[in-house]
């Protein structure tokens, strides 16, 4: 596969957002690590806005379809298994992947300016994963491997759980906090769905 120098220019700013921010990252050097001149990068990108927003697209693309291919890649078809696999795969990825820790930091704290254009971006994202997961709640509930009224119900729950999970991965790098607290909500969770 042939390489654009616009993915090069993506790779570079993702790194450089990640760690300065918005508001720190610096054009020129963004062009420099790739060998071109501030200038150039306007031949690719609009403006810092343009490829800040497309470094952001590209991340949540790979978040979004992560999540939603996971379920059609279990061989499992143990909701307990299934869920709680779930949970360590977005645990890791947000720790693994730079543009999963860009992506999580700026969801968190998008840059004043484009908060709601951010905001937007970040909820659909969350409603396709919510519709999956209620998806898979009613095939359980179908089966009757699960217990509950209705798939919005633990869909909604779970991706609370999902949520406090990336808050944690947000503001605490001790791995035994994370996993405790993991652990914690899975089994509360699990205990109050299954029989």
């Amino acid at each position: 596969m042939i390489r654009l120098k616009s993915d090069d220019i993506k790779q570079a700013a993702l790194k450089h957002f990640s760690t300065h921010g918005y508001e720190g990252a610096s054009l020129s050097k963004i062009a420099e690590e790739v060998g071109l001149k501030k200038q150039s990068l306007y031949s690719h990108f609009k403006n810092k806005d343009d490829l800040f927003l497309q470094v952001l697209r590209d991340a949540g693309e790979v978040e979004l379809q992560t999540k939603l291919t996971f379920f059609n890649n279990r061989q499992d078809p143990s909701p307990e298994k299934s869920l709680y696999a779930f949970l360590v795969m977005v645990k890791e990825l947000f720790q693994l992947d730079e543009r999963m820790k860009f992506w999580l930091r700026i969801s968190f704290f998008p840059p004043e300016h484009l908060y709601h254009l951010i905001g937007n971006e970040v909820l659909a994202i969350e409603d396709q994963v919510r519709k999956m997961l209620e998806a898979k709640f009613a095939e359980w509930m179908s089966k009757e491997q699960i217990f509950v009224e209705k798939p919005r119900i633990p869909a909604s729950a779970f991706m609370g759980i999902v949520d406090a999970l990336m808050i944690e991965l947000v503001y605490d790098s001790n791995p035994e906090r994370i996993n405790e607290k993991l652990e914690s909500a899975w089994t509360v969770f699990w205990r109050g769905i299954s029989k």
